[in-house]
């Protein structure tokens, strides 16, 4: 999948689609690509869309930096999927270069936890987690609400899917824009 979002034909989408419907895209080839197992499809895609290969982590206790290494594709692949990655999914998006490049990783994966467990929901409190770690590591300084907001999209996702396998994640990331619009006009 890396490789297919390093490609010419994937970049060649990215004039002619906007970043929602390339979103979609990587989905439905993820699905195909795991023979409609949609949990193995959102868990794969989590880690594909991820754009870093490596963290640097501050260890409260002893004050060391230490570099976690990531899963990730060969260099070549992995700096071209990270230039297509779609990066322009919400109306508040950053105008410079990475925009929103990690928020598909965030929707992917709260989605996988919705989707994937059945008793009780830990789609919102492994969010919180993410954003809490990321505070307290140093990873970013503070906990960053539209990473909150995707993730909980990723888990309304997660949710609708297991009663509607024809939704599709541009249908549920769309609310956050019309959402900022019904409050804003």
């Amino acid at each position: 999948m890396s490789a297919f979002i390093a490609s010419d034909y994937f970049k060649s989408l990215s004039k002619t689609n906007n970043d929602l419907a390339l979103a979609d895209t990587l989905y439905l080839r993820m699905l195909k690509y795991e023979n409609y197992n949609y949990s193995e499809a959102l868990f794969d895609l989590t880690f594909t869309v991820v754009p870093y290969n490596k963290v640097r982590i501050k260890v409260p206790l002893i004050h060391s930096i230490v570099t976690y290494r990531l899963p990730s594709a060969p260099k070549e692949i992995y700096l071209k999927k990270n230039d297509n990655l779609p990066k322009r999914f919400f109306f508040d998006t950053p105008k410079d270069d990475y925009g929103d490049k990690d928020k598909l990783a965030h929707f992917f994966g709260s989605a996988f936890i919705s989707y994937a467990q059945n008793i009780f929901d830990f789609g919102n409190l492994i969010g919180y987690f993410v954003e809490v770690f990321e505070e307290d590591f140093e990873v970013q300084n503070s906990i960053d609400q539209r990473d909150l907001q995707t993730n909980n999209l990723g888990n309304i996702f997660g949710e609708m899917l297991k009663e509607n396998k024809d939704i599709l994640p541009s249908q549920v990331m769309i609310f956050r824009s019309l959402l900022f619009l019904r409050f804003h006009l």
